[in-house]
């Protein structure tokens, strides 16, 4: 969840990781798996359902 969030926010993997004191890989990892269990096919699919499940709002900012 923290991962989508932060992608919703418009962090790149490397912010991601940064962020998280994770390696690259283990965000793509991450996001593969955020990817498949909700059947996305893209970070622009995965900030729609962040914005639907209410974890970001417009204008909130990060």
């Amino acid at each position: 969840m923290e991962v989508l969030l932060l992608i919703a926010q418009g962090l790149s993997n490397a912010d991601i990781a940064e962020r998280l004191t994770i390696t690259d890989h283990t965000v793509k990892t991450h996001i593969n798996r955020l990817f498949a269990k909700l059947e996305l096919r893209d970070r622009a699919q995965a900030v729609i359902v962040a914005y639907e499940a209410g974890l970001v709002t417009p204008g909130a900012g990060g």
